[in-house]
């Protein structure tokens, strides 16, 4: 199968290092991979190193590439509009993020084109299903967290994710007074924490927190979106009801101060993630939602 895959995002965030993981196991698989992203990024240089055929995203190219491909993978929203402009073959949409789906008519125009969309969670599917996108054009395709041959040491202290994200709660985590590390050197950082924490007004689901989960880390995250699909609370981690500093800093310390309950959900983490949040479970949702669309076996 031919795959052309599309991304504009111009920062390394969570959806350009899914996207990665799925190229690198389709390539694996045997299938034919190209990718168009921007000039500069994380996302085309790492595919290039790889030996992906890549290059700088245009229109003109999207149009003509695409009638190469069996199928196009969109991977965030001005992807979306590109390919329901230029494509010329059928094409698939991620959906990453729980925000409502606007209601205009350029955006149900929009959301008329794609012939499925791959949403990260059951959060995210419902919020499509609310904008009017049929559900038998919405399938679940979580995201993916590799899995460290060891897990972290959790010898260190608390780990938050450093971001200038306005809907991530840094300043939350900072009036938890809880000693936090904010980092953007996350993989480093989850070799020693012993907590990881979470707090973001809207998610879809949260590679940052399955990351700190396959790491073994156990994770205190904010009741949104689809964290609670990761997050499960008392068994991978501990959920907040609301983003206040007194409940943040109360779950945070019961972990600190509970060396058995952090190890147990830690473990148990882990263990999710290697039986329903590996990139082998990706790939073959992934690839089951191209053959939906193309009848190629």
């Amino acid at each position: 199968m031919r795959v052309l895959h599309l991304d504009t995002g111009r920062e390394a965030r969570g959806g350009q290092w899914q996207a990665l993981h799925l190229m690198r196991a389709l390539r694996a698989a045997g299938e034919e991979v190209r990718l168009l992203a921007h000039a500069g990024t994380m996302l085309l240089a790492e595919a290039k190193m790889l030996g992906i055929q890549a290059e700088e995203a245009a229109a003109w190219r999207l149009r003509k590439w695409s009638q190469w491909a069996d199928i196009v993978h969109a991977h965030d929203a001005r992807a979306h509009a590109d390919c329901a402009l230029w494509c010329a073959s059928p094409f698939v949409v991620s959906r990453r993020v729980a925000f409502p789906v606007k209601r205009g008519p350029m955006s149900r125009w929009k959301y008329s084109r794609a012939a499925l969309y791959l949403a990260v969670s059951r959060a995210v599917e419902s919020e499509l299903a609310k904008a009017g996108v049929p559900p038998g054009r919405i399938r679940v395709v979580y995201d993916a967290a590799p899995l460290p041959a060891v897990p972290g040491r959790r010898d260190g202290g608390v780990v938050a994710l450093d971001t200038k994200d306005p809907l991530k709660g840094k300043a939350v985590i900072e009036a938890a007074r809880v000693g936090a590390e904010f980092t953007a050197r996350l993989m480093e950082a989850l070799e020693h924490a012993r907590v990881f924490v979470y707090i973001t007004e809207s998610e879809g689901l949260g590679s940052a927190a399955l990351a700190a989960l396959a790491h073994g880390v156990p994770v205190v995250a904010s009741r949104v979106g689809g964290l609670p699909e990761i997050i499960r609370h008392e068994e991978t981690g501990l959920l907040v009801d609301r983003n206040e500093p007194a409940l943040v800093r109360a779950a945070v310390l019961r972990l600190l101060d509970d060396g058995v309950l952090a190890a147990r959900l830690g473990d148990a983490g882990r263990r999710m993630v290697e039986r329903e949040f590996s990139i082998e479970k990706m790939l073959e949702r992934t690839v089951s939602a191209y053959r939906e669309v193309t009848c190629i076996e």
